[in-house]
C-alpha cells in the first residue's frame, strides 16, 4: 500500500491482453490471468490486498475509493448464495488500515493502520498484530515496537518461513525512496532490523514484498519515480541471498498497476489487484502457472459456495 500520492490510472492494454488470451487458448499449458470477481466481494470501488483466514475461509480484503484513499480492511464470510456483505474486520480501529496477512494456522494477523495510539492520531502507518486466544475471538491489537515501527511509514507486514519480518519503509537508511526491509527477533527481547539488500532495492520505491510459503521466492512490488507505474517483479533464494529482482511476465504486468499479491497456501498460484481504467476499479486477478503444479492448474481460490461433491 501507498498512502498521500494520487494513483494515475494507465490504460489497458487490450491488444496485449487479447493476445495472452488468443496464446493461452492456442497452448492449454500456458500460463494465464484469469479475472476473480465474485459477486459481493467485486465493486465499482478499489478493491485489493486480499487474504484467506485459516481457520474460518472467510475473505479479508482492503476496500478504497477508486482513487485508492481512504482503506478500510473488510471481511466476507462464505454462505450458501456466495459471499456475504463485507463488514468492517473484527479488529478494526480508527483511522485507515490495510495489508491484511494471516499466520498458517490462523493464529495470528498482521496489518498496518495509523489508529488512535494512546491518545494521538497517528499520520504514519504502523504495523499491527492481533492474536486469537483459545476460543477463536482476536484480542486486543498490539502496535509492534521500534525499530521495526520508526517514525516513518511502514507497509506490508509478511512473514517469511526461516523467521524474517518482511515490511517495506521509508525510514533512512536504504538505497532508494522506500526499501524493502526485514526484522527478526534477538537474544535480549527485541529485534533486529535490516535492509532487505541492493539486489530488491533500487533508487525508487519498493514496498511489498511476499515471500512464498516454502521462503525460496519472493514477490514485490516496486513503483517508479513518478509514482504512476506499479510492477510486480521477482527474486529467488540462493546461498549467497535473494537473486536480483526481474520482473514477472506480460500477463501479470499488463497495466502497470498491480498490488498486494497473495501466494496460495501451496505457493503454485499467485492473486493479485490490477486496475481496470475506464470500468470497474482496483479488481483482483489469478495468475496460474501450470509448470509449477505438474502440467495442471491449481483449483484456488475456494469456489463460493463450493462446488458440489
Amino acid at each position: 500500500m501507498r498512502l498521500g500520492r494520487h494513483v494515475a490510472y494507465v490504460p489497458v492494454v487490450l491488444s496485449a491482453l487479447m493476445a495472452s488470451c488468443v496464446g493461452a487458448m492456442a497452448n492449454p499449458g500456458a500460463e494465464r490471468v484469469v479475472h476473480w470477481a465474485p459477486a459481493g466481494v467485486a465493486s465499482d470501488q478499489y478493491e485489493s490486498h486480499p487474504a484467506f483466514d485459516p481457520l474460518t475461509g472467510d475473505l479479508y480484503f482492503v476496500r478504497s475509493t477508486p482513487q485508492f484513499r481512504g482503506w478500510r480492511i473488510l471481511y466476507s464470510h462464505c454462505t450458501p448464495s456466495g459471499w456475504s456483505p463485507p463488514q468492517d474486520a473484527p479488529f478494526a480501529g480508527d483511522g485507515v488500515e490495510a495489508d491484511p496477512w494471516f499466520s498458517p494456522d490462523g493464529r495470528t494477523v498482521w496489518f498496518i493502520s495509523n489508529r488512535t495510539t494512546d491518545g494521538i492520531h497517528r499520520e504514519d502507518l504502523d504495523i499491527w498484530r492481533a492474536d486469537r486466544d483459545a476460543d477463536g475471538h482476536w484480542g486486543q491489537p498490539v502496535r509492534l515496537p521500534a525499530p521495526i515501527n520508526s517514525t516513518g511509514y511502514e507497509w506490508f507486514p509478511r512473514p517469511a518461513p526461516d523467521g524474517w519480518l518482511y515490511f517495506g519503509s521509508d525510514r533512512p537508511g536504504g538505497f532508494g525512496k522506500t526499501d524493502i526491509w526485514r526484522a527478526r527477533p534477538d537474544n535480549q527481547g527485541g529485534w533486529t532490523v535490516e535492509n532487505a539488500g541492493p539486489a530488491l532495492n533500487g533508487p525508487d520505491d519498493e514496498y511489498e514484498a511476499l515471500p512464498s510459503p516454502d521462503g525460496q521466492r519472493l514477490v514485490l512490488m516496486a513503483e517508479n519515480a513518478a509514482g504512476d507505474v506499479r510492477t510486480l517483479y521477482e527474486s529467488h533464494k540462493t546461498g549467497q541471498g535473494w537473486s536480483p529482482r526481474r520482473q514477472l511476465g506480460p500477463e501479470v504486468n499488463a497495466t502497470g498497476s498491480e498490488i498486494g499479491a497473495l501466494f496460495s497456501p501451496t505457493g503454485r498460484t499467485l492473486m493479485f489487484a490490477r486496475d481496470l481504467h475506464g470500468s470497474q476499479s482496483g479488481e483482483f486477478f489469478v495468475w496460474r502457472r501450470p509448470a509449477d503444479t505438474g502440467g495442471g492448474v491449481e483449483d484456488w481460490p475456494p469456489a463460493c459456495p463450493a462446488a458440489p461433491p
